[in-house]
């Protein structure tokens, strides 16, 4: 009842979904380090109090708390964030307590780039740039994609590649489906 809706939910019967991710841990670095710095002054400064200094050390107490909360909630923030790519629309769901719908139609998009650092490189993520039609989209830079050259691969397909031969690929998954639903309809109750 509380918890986002999965993204999935906003998806048509019509569409087919693409890829489904999360943005890449390594987005959590800086936060980490900003959590762990934050504790440890906490702590030090606790340390080197002396024990007539109660009511500071329980201020410093509280606000390590603070600092963990904060932490946990950008972590539950990070967990809840999705990006989804169908045949027809790119689509970033956001938000733990309100949720953001980010959309942009595939037909929209003009261009594709995706850049790599060295050390998304070594981790595995990249940054993808979504140009449409000389307009800026909500979705036009996102940073921290895990395995950027497979999400590049199939939104190019999408984007550029045969609408036929996607259709009839389409189809077919569309086919197996219901064909599977109908196969465990069929099956006795025992």
């Amino acid at each position: 009842m509380f918890a986002p809706r999965d993204p999935d939910e906003y998806l048509l019967d019509s569409e087919r979904r693409v890829i489904r991710v999360r943005r890449h841990w390594a987005s959590l670095a800086w936060q980490v380090f900003e959590a762990v710095a934050l504790l440890a002054v906490c702590v030090m400064i606790s340390y080197l109090l002396p024990p007539q200094a109660w009511l500071i050390q329980n201020i410093l107490w509280y606000v390590a708390l603070v600092v963990v909360l904060r932490f946990t909630y950008q972590v539950i923030e990070w967990w809840v964030e999705r990006i989804v790519v169908t045949d027809k629309r790119f689509m970033m769901t956001t938000g733990v307590f309100t949720t953001r719908v980010l959309m942009m139609p595939i037909s929209k998009v003009t261009d594709l780039t995706y850049k790599r650092t060295a050390t998304g490189r070594i981790f595995g993520y990249g940054t993808m740039v979504v140009e449409s039609a000389g307009q800026i989209q909500a979705l036009n830079n996102i940073e921290f994609l895990p395995r950027p050259e497979q999400v590049y691969d199939a939104i190019s397909e999408l984007v550029f590649g045969d609408k036929k031969a996607q259709a009839e690929r389409f189809s077919m998954i569309k086919a197996q489906r219901i064909a599977r639903g109908t196969r465990k309809a069929r099956k006795p109750v025992g």
